[in-house]
């Protein structure tokens, strides 16, 4: 298995790539384990030229996505709902369930997931000067570029946590 990475003493590496070279029966499971340490590593960029492996963790990371924008958007809704319609419970209980829900399975199944701190990155020119692209023997590859994610995070453990607290405040209100 063959890792090529440019690193710099005492720092992440700035460019990880796991190349799709067959050496054994076991080929699946030294990709995974190339991803892990790269992962683990902190690698600014990661690049994943094996087709299966990459699809798999872009679908993870878009269903990560996912959750995080369906938490703040239906929170966000319950929001503009009560400025406009404060008297409409049926819409903005489902909107409010669905954001705390969103961010309880975010918070349990990404948060503490590495691939939550990458995203893809589908404009490899933008990534030419860093990415050696010459290097790259899939044409094909899928890449992982980190991103700090602490503000996002915090905005929607903010917004599902506001939910929150409107509903409880608008159950009190309701039973007083």
């Amino acid at each position: 298995m063959a890792v090529s990475s440019a690193r710099l003493a005492g720092t992440a590496p700035e460019c990880v790539i796991i190349r799709e070279i067959y050496e054994n029966g076991d080929a699946q499971e030294e990709f995974e384990q190339e991803l892990e340490r790269a992962l683990e590593a902190r690698a600014k960029i990661i690049v994943i030229e094996p087709m299966k492996l990459g699809n798999e963790i872009a679908r993870w990371i878009a269903v990560g996505n996912f959750l995080h924008k369906a938490c703040c958007l239906s929170g966000c809704g319950v929001f503009l709902t009560e400025l406009i319609f404060p008297e409409k419970m049926l819409i903005k209980l489902p909107l409010g369930m669905l954001s705390i829900m969103c961010a309880a399975v975010y918070g349990i199944s990404w948060q503490n997931d590495p691939c939550c701190k990458y995203q893809v990155e589908g404009n490899v020119q933008r990534l030419k000067e860093v990415l050696p692209v010459y290097k790259l023997s899939s044409c094909t590859p899928v890449i992982l570029v980190r991103k700090d994610d602490t503000r996002r995070k915090f905005l929607q453990n903010f917004i599902a946590g506001a939910v929150g607290l409107l509903g409880l405040w608008k159950l009190y209100k309701y039973n007083y």
